[in-house]
């Protein structure tokens, strides 16, 4: 009987480690989709509520990769600086790759402080006249190749034009043809005599 109090407790206080352990597991993954589909932000907030839950420093490295992404450069190094803290037992080839993202953060960071702010246009500037759309014609030929700008699609080339005229031609003359009297239809019921042969 003690026994089996025993595993019917153990079963109880495994459930909800269970349910947690596959609920993260659905969060992680939903986390990593959103990632990969470069919603850094949806992201985040999966992976700081499942660090959050768990204190796992792997999370601090997601989120710092997420932070990277968005172009904080300041939370990012944060965060890479925590995880290398926190994860102590790394292996030196993914040390260095942290360090490398820290680097490039501070490179971001000092970009972003030495690129000048954006002049304040003059006060009693007139507005610019508003830019009319380029308009685009048909491909020009040149004299020299005669060929027209390879570069556009293919119903502006004068090759296909050239196809479909040739192709409504063939369709004309067929028509034409089908549809020609060529004399008396096949099927003769015999020469008719008309006249009067009353008695």
């Amino acid at each position: 009987m003690r026994v089996l109090t025993a595993v019917v407790l153990l079963l109880a206080l495994a459930s909800p480690v269970a349910a947690l352990a596959a609920g993260d597991e659905g969060a992680e993954l939903k986390a990593r989709t959103h990632f990969a589909a470069g919603e850094y932000k949806e992201a985040l907030e999966i992976y700081a509520r499942l660090y959050a839950e768990t204190m796992h420093p792997t999370y601090l490295r997601n989120i710092a990769r997420c932070h990277q992404n968005l172009g904080n450069p300041d939370k990012a190094i944060s965060s890479f600086r925590e995880y290398l803290r926190k994860a102590r037992d790394l292996p030196p080839d993914q040390r260095a790759e942290i360090e490398g993202y820290i680097a490039e953060m501070e490179q971001l960071k000092q970009s972003k402080t030495a690129a000048p702010a954006p002049a304040a246009p003059p006060a009693a500037a007139p507005p610019a006249p508003e830019a009319s759309p380029a308009l685009v014609g048909p491909p020009t030929v040149t004299a020299s190749g005669g060929h027209e700008d390879d570069g556009g699609p293919f119903y502006t080339r004068v090759w296909f034009w050239a196809v479909v005229a040739g192709v409504a031609a063939a369709g004309v003359a067929t028509a034409f043809l089908l549809t020609r009297d060529s004399g008396p239809s096949a099927g003769n019921l015999g020469a008719l005599d008309l006249r009067d042969n009353r008695p």
